[in-house]
């Protein structure tokens, strides 16, 4: 359904995946946030499921067409310099978005694991994210050092795993208490039994069915409750 684009960037330029709906409709946008291994086929595919339910969807390449080959290359990326770079990159993609004639309305985020983090920190950095929901979000805040007072009027969406600690994670009660604190909303919602990447049917090990339909449509819920 969808197709890489280029698009302008803080002196350069960046690509991603972008999936339109097929009814040619204005529509709102969604940014996806791809996890630890770069846009792999799962991250495209849930760009195609986002465009299907009638959003614009874009999956911004960080790691420049070279998904990661093993779980320890992505982890020693992941340091304050990348991180801000990757949220000036999210920034951009929503302006790229917000001027594209398909989309109508506001843009919202959606990322998973590091990404996740990454998705809720965005609103944080541009006026144009609005809403935002993280799978699993799994990255140290110190990394990203938000400024969540930017978060007034605006709304995320938390999904949390078992094997993650659920909502009772520190990281998720002190996003959660920051965003509340700044003006925002903050949803978070446990899915019992779950491993980490329990959206992902790409890794059946962890893969959980029931736990993935009902956060999908969580997140349809929101999106098209502050997006439309």
């Amino acid at each position: 359904m969808g197709e890489m684009v280029s698009y302008a960037t803080n002196g350069g330029t960046s690509e991603g995946y972008l999936a339109i709906p097929s009814s040619g409709a204005a529509s709102p946008a969604v940014i996806v946030i791809q996890d630890w291994w770069g846009l792999v086929p799962h991250i495209r595919s849930v760009a195609d499921r986002f465009a299907e339910a009638g959003f614009v969807a874009l999956a911004p390449d960080f790691r420049h067409g070279q998904p990661a080959s093993k779980p320890s290359e992505p982890r020693q990326m992941l340091n304050s310099a990348q991180m801000d770079e990757a949220a000036a990159d999210i920034a951009v993609a929503a302006d790229y978005l917000a001027g594209r004639p398909e989309v109508t309305g506001k843009v919202g985020c959606a990322g998973f694991c590091a990404g996740a983090s990454l998705a809720l920190w965005a609103a944080t950095r541009s006026e144009r994210i609005v809403a935002t929901t993280a799978f699993y979000p799994r990255l140290p805040w110190e990394a990203m050092r938000p400024e969540w007072t930017d978060y007034a009027g605006k709304s995320s969406l938390i999904h949390c795993s078992e094997a993650d600690g659920t909502s009772a994670a520190d990281g998720v009660q002190t996003v959660r208490r920051a965003i509340e604190a700044a003006g925002g909303t903050c949803q978070t919602h446990d899915y019992p039994g779950t491993a980490h990447a329990f959206f992902n049917e790409d890794r059946p090990e962890n893969f959980d069915q029931r736990a993935a339909a009902t956060a999908w449509a969580r997140t349809l819920e929101l999106f098209r409750v502050k997006l439309g």
